[in-house]
């Protein structure tokens, strides 16, 4: 696939001159490697760089894909103490390009997949952790009225509505049976914890490869990848985090399992947690083993999306979305074994 197969750039040139202040073409367009469910492309014009987000081709599941909530969060953060891409413009005319799109600033910046950080010394990796930890702290710490954002994201039992959201979701891309994820809906469902009024903007998919840090120093430039972004339970994304910790290190798990994570001058789960609870002004995170199961499910879920589209043809990277849908019956046995050691 080329990397314009999935944009028509004329298009996309001819109504960014007339929607993005200063933007004039002709434009090429490359691909990212990364963004498996909303392609991704680097803009380049003789009026500088910038990057477009789109829904991808194809039938879409209801809700899912959401470009147009990620075009307000940003737009909504911009200036606040979570760094983001200043955004320009969105287009809901799918008539365009076939799908709804924004185009957004190009922030410079480094890119970390691999979390064992090689190649940064011990105190760098101190640093690009704590910082992380920041941002979520930050990410958890805006003023939804402020913002405008006291409507992004309904009332109620963030959990609850959750799980039920991505268990319709898995079962609409399920593709076979896989026990370990039956046996985890239905534990997560049984062993809700009664609401406890905990109500921030969430991302929804916070892990250090969705940040971008600045090229000389261990200082966050931008959260990208807002798809999943609304208001609720904060301990989700925390649970999130830790969760992909948890996963075998390399470029596919992402993960820091069996890592000597002191030896590299990375926080363990614990200290990272600990970290947090003192930057949020807590005592403790209450049943964070039940956040970390819902994580690994909702993130099993997820794959399994992207495999469907993969094996459908409408995914970003159809390849590295088989690989990615290969680690469902995995990340729901780790919810499993998150489950047991609460």
């Amino acid at each position: 696939m080329t990397d314009t197969a999935l944009l028509d750039v004329d298009a996309v040139a001819r109504w960014a001159e007339a929607h993005v202040p200063g933007f004039r073409g002709p434009a090429t367009a490359t691909k990212f490697a990364t963004g498996q469910s909303n392609p991704t492309f680097r803009l380049d014009t003789p009026s500088g760089s910038f990057v477009l987000r789109r829904k991808p081709p194809g039938k879409l599941l209801k809700s899912a894909h959401a470009v147009d909530r990620e075009f307000r969060v940003q737009r909504a953060l911009e200036g606040s103490a979570v760094p983001v891409p200043k955004v320009y413009a969105l287009c809901e005319d799918e008539s365009v390009i076939g799908s709804a799109f924004y185009i957004m600033e190009h922030v410079p910046g480094r890119n970390f997949v691999d979390p064992r950080l090689p190649g940064l010394s011990r105190e760098e990796r101190a640093g690009v952790f704590d910082e992380m930890n920041r941002v979520l702290a930050a990410i958890h710490s805006v003023d939804l009225a402020a913002t405008g954002l006291s409507d992004f994201g309904p009332e109620g039992n963030y959990f609850a509505r959750q799980i039920a959201r991505w268990t319709k979701q898995y079962r609409a891309t399920e593709t076979e049976t896989i026990p370990a994820m039956d046996t985890l809906i239905a534990w997560l469902e049984a062993n809700l914890p009664a609401d406890d009024g905990r109500r921030t903007l969430v991302h929804g998919d916070f892990r250090l490869d969705n940040l971008l840090y600045a090229p000389d120093a261990p200082v966050c430039v931008a959260v990208l990848d807002w798809e999943l972004s609304t208001i609720g339970h904060p301990f989700a994304d925390l649970a999130a985090t830790v969760m992909q910790w948890r996963m075998p290190p390399g470029e596919e798990g992402r993960g820091l399992a069996g890592v000597d994570r002191a030896a590299l001058g990375i926080p363990s789960d614990e200290e990272f947690v600990a970290a947090y609870a003192r930057r949020m002004g807590l005592a403790e995170i209450p049943d964070f083993n039940f956040a970390l199961a819902f994580a690994f499910f909702r993130m099993g879920a997820i794959l399994q999306g992207v495999k469907k589209r993969a094996l459908d043809g409408n995914a970003s990277n159809p390849e590295r979305g088989l690989k990615m849908g290969a680690f469902v019956p995995q990340f729901a046995e780790a919810g499993l074994k998150a489950a047991r050691e609460g």
